[in-house]
């Protein structure tokens, strides 16, 4: 249990609250209802595959980086590198043949979605954008979803994943807020260590109003009714909320900025579509 423990760790399996919730949500507003119940459980497998084969990989990536930040020093004793290399092999092996179980298509696009989540992880050495790169690889899961559902691509899920783009660049700004000092030191980019610390904040709130704004337009685009706009006004109560936390440069504070008003929002959106779809 221990070494389970551990391992659910080292991949932040609690971060899952983040992508799940839009998967989840597209393939609701996507299938008018819940689809069957063998493509909920693919679209849930594929999730859990693609999530645990990027974060290894960044683990490995970031292997020496990591044992260098006080805030990760300690990732490298909860697994093994072999075992963190074995493990995102086999979990990319998982998704690919997920993919194939749900259709072609997503078979198909199933490299390319693995080709996105691992290309974040050199970002930060190159680009001061990193953090939107991280939005890009989350915002595969919705669209991912939509296809597994539909076997077609449609307007509403890219409006949501340019949400998810937003919407993720901007809280990962408030949690880089504490790497800036070892960002800078070894020589990494962020939109924090390009801005500094006020002016990334303020950038940050410009993209929650953007995820904000697209969030509804996802919600006209695929026609959902007033649960999901009473959802949104929640959504707009939980970002106002985590700036006014993020803005105290607290480090508890942001981390519980981080998790749990994210954390919510998520749960808000998903919960808001279900109604929606479930009970219109």
């Amino acid at each position: 249990m221990p070494a389970v423990i551990g391992f659910l760790q080292f991949v932040r399996f609690s971060h899952t609250v983040f992508a799940m919730p839009f998967a989840l949500g597209a393939m609701v507003v996507a299938a008018h209802g819940l689809p069957p119940a063998r493509t909920i459980l693919l679209i849930v497998l594929a999730m859990i595959f693609a999530r645990t084969a990027a974060m290894t990989f960044n683990r490995v990536a970031d292997w020496e980086l990591d044992k260098r930040n006080p805030r990760t020093a300690g990732r490298h004793r909860l697994v093994s590198r072999t075992g963190a290399i074995l493990t995102c092999a086999i979990s990319s092996v998982l998704f690919v043949l997920t993919a194939w179980a749900i259709n072609p298509l997503c078979f198909a696009l199933s490299p390319a979605a693995l080709a996105i989540v691992f290309f974040y992880s050199f970002t930060k050495r190159f680009t001061h954008a990193a953090q939107f790169f991280l939005g890009l690889a989350l915002a595969v899961a919705p669209v991912g979803a939509w296809l597994a559902v539909t076997g077609a691509l449609a307007t509403p899920p890219l409006i949501l994943a340019g949400a998810v783009v937003l919407w993720l660049a901007g809280f990962d700004i408030i949690y880089a807020t504490q790497d800036y000092e070892v960002d800078r030191r070894e020589g990494l980019k962020s939109m924090v260590v390009w801005l500094g610390i006020p002016r990334a904040l303020r950038v940050a709130q410009l993209l929650h109003a953007g995820t904000w704004l697209a969030l509804a337009a996802f919600g006209w685009s695929a026609q959902l009714g007033a649960a999901y706009w009473l959802g949104l006004a929640a959504i707009l109560g939980l970002l106002v909320f985590e700036h006014r936390v993020a803005r105290s440069l607290d480090v508890a504070a942001i981390n519980a900025a981080f998790f749990q008003s994210n954390a919510a929002i998520g749960g808000v959106f998903v919960l808001a579509t279900f109604l929606d779809r479930l009970v219109h």
